[in-house]
Protein backbone atom coordinates (compact mmCIF):
# COMPACT_ATOMS: atom_id res chain seq x y z
CA UNK A 1 0.00 0.00 0.00
CA UNK A 2 1.22 3.55 -1.04
CA UNK A 3 0.85 6.03 1.36
CA UNK A 4 1.06 9.82 -0.51
CA UNK A 5 1.32 13.29 1.08
CA UNK A 6 -0.27 11.74 4.19
CA UNK A 7 -0.01 14.27 7.06
CA UNK A 8 0.82 12.89 10.73
CA UNK A 9 2.43 13.86 14.26
CA UNK A 10 5.78 12.66 14.89
CA UNK A 11 5.20 10.52 18.15
CA UNK A 12 8.94 8.61 19.15
CA UNK A 13 11.69 8.19 16.92
CA UNK A 14 15.04 5.94 17.77
CA UNK A 15 17.94 5.63 16.27
CA UNK A 16 18.60 1.46 14.00
CA UNK A 17 21.24 0.55 13.27
CA UNK A 18 23.89 2.97 12.31
CA UNK A 19 22.18 5.92 9.68
CA UNK A 20 18.69 4.52 9.87
CA UNK A 21 15.68 5.91 12.28
CA UNK A 22 12.33 3.92 13.47
CA UNK A 23 9.27 6.41 13.57
CA UNK A 24 6.10 6.56 15.72
CA UNK A 25 3.88 8.45 13.87
CA UNK A 26 0.36 9.04 14.23
CA UNK A 27 -1.35 9.84 10.83
CA UNK A 28 -5.19 11.41 10.04
CA UNK A 29 -5.96 8.75 7.65
CA UNK A 30 -4.01 5.09 9.07
CA UNK A 31 -3.89 5.84 12.81
CA UNK A 32 -0.45 5.51 14.46
CA UNK A 33 2.21 3.50 12.44
CA UNK A 34 5.69 2.48 12.59
CA UNK A 35 7.73 3.71 10.07
CA UNK A 36 11.43 3.29 8.71
CA UNK A 37 13.03 5.96 7.90
CA UNK A 38 16.77 4.97 5.98
CA UNK A 39 20.02 6.88 5.65
CA UNK A 40 18.64 10.09 7.74
CA UNK A 41 22.41 10.30 9.15
CA UNK A 42 23.92 12.00 6.50
CA UNK A 43 24.46 16.03 6.33
CA UNK A 44 21.60 15.93 3.28
CA UNK A 45 19.43 14.60 5.22
CA UNK A 46 19.80 17.28 8.47
CA UNK A 47 15.97 18.64 7.52
CA UNK A 48 14.53 14.86 7.29
CA UNK A 49 15.78 13.74 10.29
CA UNK A 50 14.65 17.36 12.07
CA UNK A 51 11.32 17.18 10.71
CA UNK A 52 11.24 13.18 12.42
CA UNK A 53 11.66 14.27 15.75
CA UNK A 54 8.90 14.11 18.45
CA UNK A 55 5.96 16.65 18.64
CA UNK A 56 7.01 17.28 14.77
CA UNK A 57 3.60 17.66 12.14
CA UNK A 58 4.83 16.64 8.85
CA UNK A 59 3.77 15.55 5.90
CA UNK A 60 4.96 12.35 4.63
CA UNK A 61 4.71 9.56 2.08
CA UNK A 62 5.75 5.73 2.15
CA UNK A 63 5.15 2.28 1.24
CA UNK A 64 3.47 -0.14 3.64
CA UNK A 65 5.20 -3.21 3.75
CA UNK A 66 4.10 -5.48 6.66
CA UNK A 67 4.35 -4.52 10.29
CA UNK A 68 6.68 -1.11 9.01
CA UNK A 69 5.87 1.46 6.41
CA UNK A 70 8.88 2.18 4.48
CA UNK A 71 9.64 6.41 4.80
CA UNK A 72 9.99 7.95 0.59
CA UNK A 73 9.98 11.82 1.95
CA UNK A 74 8.70 13.85 4.36
CA UNK A 75 8.50 17.76 4.95
CA UNK A 76 7.93 19.66 8.36
CA UNK A 77 4.52 21.78 7.90
CA UNK A 78 5.53 23.84 11.06
CA UNK A 79 7.77 24.47 13.90
CA UNK A 80 7.39 22.10 16.91
CA UNK A 81 6.53 23.56 19.58
CA UNK A 82 9.90 24.85 22.08
CA UNK A 83 8.96 23.13 24.92
CA UNK A 84 11.14 22.59 28.36
CA UNK A 85 10.88 21.48 31.66
CA UNK A 86 7.67 20.56 32.63
CA UNK A 87 5.73 20.91 29.29
CA UNK A 88 8.62 18.46 27.82
CA UNK A 89 7.60 15.81 30.52
CA UNK A 90 4.04 16.43 29.52
CA UNK A 91 4.58 16.07 25.77
CA UNK A 92 6.92 13.00 26.60
CA UNK A 93 3.61 11.96 28.43
CA UNK A 94 1.51 12.43 26.18
CA UNK A 95 3.51 10.55 23.47
CA UNK A 96 4.50 7.47 25.61
CA UNK A 97 -0.10 7.41 26.10
CA UNK A 98 -1.14 7.61 22.78
CA UNK A 99 1.56 5.03 21.71
CA UNK A 100 0.73 2.23 24.49
CA UNK A 101 -3.09 2.89 23.67
CA UNK A 102 -3.79 3.64 20.44
CA UNK A 103 -3.78 0.47 17.79
CA UNK A 104 -1.81 0.60 14.58
CA UNK A 105 -3.49 0.72 11.95
CA UNK A 106 -6.63 1.97 12.77
CA UNK A 107 -8.09 5.12 11.39
CA UNK A 108 -9.00 7.34 14.37
CA UNK A 109 -9.50 10.87 12.81
CA UNK A 110 -10.84 12.70 15.75
CA UNK A 111 -7.52 11.45 18.04
CA UNK A 112 -5.19 12.93 15.30
CA UNK A 113 -7.45 15.70 15.71
CA UNK A 114 -7.38 16.26 19.65
CA UNK A 115 -3.42 15.89 19.30
CA UNK A 116 -3.33 18.68 17.45
CA UNK A 117 -5.44 21.01 19.82
CA UNK A 118 -3.12 19.62 22.61
CA UNK A 119 -0.42 20.40 20.73
CA UNK A 120 -0.76 24.14 20.39
CA UNK A 121 -2.28 23.90 24.18
CA UNK A 122 1.38 23.24 25.13
CA UNK A 123 3.16 25.59 22.96
CA UNK A 124 1.13 28.55 24.09
CA UNK A 125 1.84 27.91 27.77
CA UNK A 126 -1.70 26.86 28.82
CA UNK A 127 -1.95 25.51 31.86
CA UNK A 128 -0.05 21.50 32.07
CA UNK A 129 -2.56 20.36 34.40
CA UNK A 130 -5.91 21.05 32.46
CA UNK A 131 -4.86 20.42 29.32
CA UNK A 132 -3.05 16.65 30.19
CA UNK A 133 -6.63 16.14 31.58
CA UNK A 134 -8.52 17.49 29.04
CA UNK A 135 -6.40 15.63 26.64
CA UNK A 136 -6.58 11.85 28.67
CA UNK A 137 -10.60 12.74 28.46
CA UNK A 138 -10.60 13.15 24.95
CA UNK A 139 -7.97 10.38 24.40
CA UNK A 140 -10.51 7.90 26.26
CA UNK A 141 -13.50 8.82 23.93
CA UNK A 142 -11.70 8.94 20.53
CA UNK A 143 -10.79 5.08 21.82
CA UNK A 144 -14.35 4.10 22.87
CA UNK A 145 -13.20 4.06 26.69
CA UNK A 146 -15.11 7.58 27.35
CA UNK A 147 -17.97 7.65 30.08
CA UNK A 148 -20.13 10.22 30.93
CA UNK A 149 -18.81 12.80 33.41
CA UNK A 150 -21.81 14.36 34.47
CA UNK A 151 -24.01 11.50 35.80
CA UNK A 152 -22.60 9.26 38.12
CA UNK A 153 -22.88 5.52 37.74
CA UNK A 154 -26.15 5.25 39.04
CA UNK A 155 -27.48 7.15 36.80
CA UNK A 156 -27.99 10.06 38.86
CA UNK A 157 -26.62 13.84 38.05
CA UNK A 158 -23.28 15.10 39.18
CA UNK A 159 -23.13 16.20 42.71
CA UNK A 160 -20.80 19.13 42.96
CA UNK A 161 -20.49 18.87 46.71
CA UNK A 162 -20.04 15.22 46.75
CA UNK A 163 -16.65 13.37 45.88
CA UNK A 164 -16.12 10.26 43.25
CA UNK A 165 -13.72 7.27 42.37
CA UNK A 166 -13.89 6.91 38.93
CA UNK A 167 -14.48 3.33 37.99
CA UNK A 168 -13.08 2.82 34.17
CA UNK A 169 -16.12 0.68 32.79
CA UNK A 170 -18.73 2.26 34.50
CA UNK A 171 -17.87 5.86 34.94
CA UNK A 172 -17.77 8.12 38.19
CA UNK A 173 -19.34 6.07 41.55
CA UNK A 174 -20.36 8.24 44.04
CA UNK A 175 -18.49 8.31 47.30
CA UNK A 176 -20.89 8.09 50.83
CA UNK A 177 -17.47 8.02 52.97
CA UNK A 178 -14.30 8.27 51.65
CA UNK A 179 -13.29 5.75 54.27
CA UNK A 180 -14.23 3.04 51.89
CA UNK A 181 -12.49 4.90 48.70
CA UNK A 182 -9.22 2.79 47.47
CA UNK A 183 -6.08 4.63 48.51
CA UNK A 184 -4.90 3.84 44.79
CA UNK A 185 -7.64 5.33 42.76
CA UNK A 186 -7.68 8.57 44.52
CA UNK A 187 -11.19 10.79 44.45
CA UNK A 188 -12.17 13.15 42.47
CA UNK A 189 -14.70 16.28 43.55
CA UNK A 190 -18.04 16.47 42.10
CA UNK A 191 -17.53 19.80 40.67
CA UNK A 192 -14.12 19.01 38.69
CA UNK A 193 -15.85 16.02 36.81
CA UNK A 194 -18.52 18.53 35.75
CA UNK A 195 -15.93 21.09 34.73
CA UNK A 196 -14.03 18.42 32.79
CA UNK A 197 -17.27 17.61 31.10
CA UNK A 198 -18.00 21.23 30.07
CA UNK A 199 -15.11 21.93 29.35
CA UNK A 200 -14.71 24.72 31.72
CA UNK A 201 -11.01 24.83 33.55
CA UNK A 202 -12.15 24.24 37.21
CA UNK A 203 -9.95 25.60 40.08
CA UNK A 204 -6.94 24.47 41.24
CA UNK A 205 -7.68 22.30 44.23
CA UNK A 206 -10.83 20.36 41.92
CA UNK A 207 -8.67 20.26 39.08
CA UNK A 208 -5.69 18.29 41.44
CA UNK A 209 -8.56 15.86 42.40
CA UNK A 210 -8.86 14.60 38.72
CA UNK A 211 -5.30 13.43 38.11
CA UNK A 212 -5.06 9.87 40.30
CA UNK A 213 -9.14 9.15 39.21
CA UNK A 214 -7.83 9.76 35.27
CA UNK A 215 -4.40 7.65 36.03
CA UNK A 216 -6.46 4.86 37.54
CA UNK A 217 -8.69 4.78 34.67
CA UNK A 218 -5.73 5.11 32.34
CA UNK A 219 -3.98 2.53 34.36
CA UNK A 220 -7.06 -0.31 33.32
CA UNK A 221 -6.95 0.44 30.46
CA UNK A 222 -2.73 0.19 30.22
CA UNK A 223 -3.10 -3.17 31.31
CA UNK A 224 -2.03 -2.31 34.57
CA UNK A 225 1.63 -1.05 33.49
CA UNK A 226 2.35 1.96 34.20
CA UNK A 227 4.16 4.50 32.23
CA UNK A 228 7.68 5.72 32.05
CA UNK A 229 6.68 9.28 32.05
CA UNK A 230 5.23 8.25 35.52
CA UNK A 231 8.42 7.33 36.64
CA UNK A 232 9.95 10.25 35.49
CA UNK A 233 7.77 12.59 37.53
CA UNK A 234 7.53 10.77 40.72
CA UNK A 235 11.68 10.65 40.91
CA UNK A 236 11.05 14.51 40.12
CA UNK A 237 9.06 14.88 43.02
CA UNK A 238 11.30 13.10 45.45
Amino acid sequence: MRIEDEPAFVLHARSWRETSLLVEMLTEQHGRIGVLARGVSSPRSQALRAALQPLQWIRFSAVQRGELAQLRGAEALDAAPRLSGDAMLAGFYVNELVMRLAPRQDPLPELYAYYGQMRQRLGAGESLAWTLRRFERDLLEALGFGFDLSHGSDGEPIDPAARYELDPLEGPRRLLSERGADPRRGTATGSALLALAEDEMPGTDDLASLRRGMRAVLLHHLGGRGLKSWEMLEDLRR
